[in-house]
Order: C-alpha cells, then structure tokens, then sequence
C-alpha cells in the first residue's frame, strides 16, 4: 500500500516493521514495513507500508525499492533503518549511492535487552561516547573500552555492536546537523507507536488486508493539526544546508524550496 511519491530526491527515509497478529490458518506474528521520507522541504511523509511474511529478505526490499524508484523516488541520500535483514544489498542494487544507517535507538535498545535491569542506565551511558564520538576512530577507541568494561558480563552486547558497526559508523563523518535528523526518532517513533495502539485495540485481524486498512487509518489520523508539519520545517534550513554539502550534486537548487 503506498503514498503518493515524496519527491524525486530524499534527503533521508527511514524504514522500520512492526509485528502484528494476523491468522492465516493460525494466528501469528506478520511484520508490516512502514516507509517514511524526510524531504527536501523538510516535512516527514510516508512513502508507503507494506505486509510481509516474515521471511524477509535482499529480495522483498529489493521489491520495495524498485517500486519506489518507479514511483520517482530518484534517489535518497540516506537509508536509516533497525538492522532488517537483506536490506543494505537491496538498497545498493536500486540506489547505488545511498548511505545506509543503521537507528541507534534501535542498538541501544536491543543492547538493553541483553542486560539486567540493573545495569540498564549504566550501559545506555558507557554507549553514548561510542555513537557520540567525533568520527569512527574515536568510537573505534571508545567502543574498545565499552568492551573492556562490560564484554565479560554481556558478551551478546559486543556482538551486537560488532555485527552492526558498518551500518552504525558512517553518520559519523557528517555534520552535527545531518545526525540530528537521522538520530532523531520523534517522527518514527510518533508513527510506531500510533501503529502499535490501533493494532493492539484489535488484538488480531482476520486478514493481511484487514491488518492493512487498519495501519493505513493509523496513519492517516497522523498530525491532524498541521503542527508537527509546521515544526518540522520551521528547523529544516541548517540541516538542508549540511546536506547539500556533504552530498553535493545529490540536491539540486531546482529542489530547495
């Protein structure tokens, strides 16, 4: 189910999944894709949502971009996403340039699952050095001395930040501008949890359409006002400025508006 097309170039879209119960024979956990796009404008559109079948893989996002780039999603400059399997190749074969992040909310909040309750503060405070760091030797170095501390008591911890590192380090080499907008997660996380209040009203659906309509209602009753649109934008100059920099050429003057 998609959206109408955002613009041909995107500073950054954001991509998470939501599971939802869905019976099929039985009931069981399905995840629903949800798209969103920063704009040139700076406002946050969806792009799209779309059901899978919890085999997701290289080649359903592959399906997923392309039907965006048929759309006239063009190119987007950044890809921000929890760690979903199969994604990073599917964004190189469609958009060949894009920078794929990994949400640091999402590490840290996978990290905090692996650790006792005790320890949960004092785990999210030694990681903010490692994803605060001026660029990636400084977090090579303070990630080292995360490990030291706490690799023998949550070695699951390390792992987790190993596995993900290359898609977590290239927001370092950007402006302090460019990591407010993909570390920011008000916009996606406003969304998330719109999405998971309409689903759990319901419990379980009867249907991949049914769980549909009733993501795409949740979403559609988003910022009502106008409000957030406008607070948006409001804040949007300093990072379009950073973006055009570091990614010049990819934002052309005809796209400023």
């Amino acid at each position: 189910m998609a959206g109408p097309p955002a613009g041909p170039r995107l500073p950054v879209v954001f991509v998470d999944a939501i599971n939802v119960k869905m019976r099929d024979g039985k009931v069981a956990d399905r995840p629903i894709c949800v798209a969103m796009a920063v704009t040139v404008e700076g406002t946050r559109d969806i792009l799209g949502i779309w059901a899978g079948d919890g085999g997701e893989g290289a080649k359903h996002w592959l399906q997923v971009f392309t039907e965006l780039k048929n759309r006239g999603v063009e190119d987007v400059l950044m890809l921000v996403c929890g760690g979903l399997k199969g994604l990073p190749d599917a964004v190189g074969t469609v958009w060949p340039c894009t920078v794929v992040q990994t949400c640091i909310v999402h590490l840290i909040r996978n990290s905090i699952r692996h650790c006792a309750r005790q320890d949960w503060d004092k785990d999210a405070k030694d990681l903010k050095p490692v994803y605060t760091a001026p660029g990636e030797a400084a977090a090579t170095e303070r990630f080292l001395q995360f490990s030291e501390k706490w690799g023998a008591k949550y070695p699951a911890v390390i792992k987790l930040w190993s596995d993900a590192w290359a898609e977590m380090v290239p927001f370092l080499s950007f402006d302090v501008e460019i990591r407010k907008v993909i570390c920011s997660t008000n916009a996606i996380e406003s969304v998330n949890a719109r999405i998971r209040k309409a689903v759990r009203a319901r419990g379980h659906f009867p249907s991949e359409a049914a769980a549909l309509k009733c993501v795409y209602m949740a979403l559609m009753s988003l910022d009502p006002t106008g409000k957030g649109r406008r607070r948006w934008t409001m804040h949007w100059k300093a990072p379009l400025n950073a973006f055009q920099i570091a990614f010049d050429g990819r934002l052309p003057p005809t796209d400023q508006r």
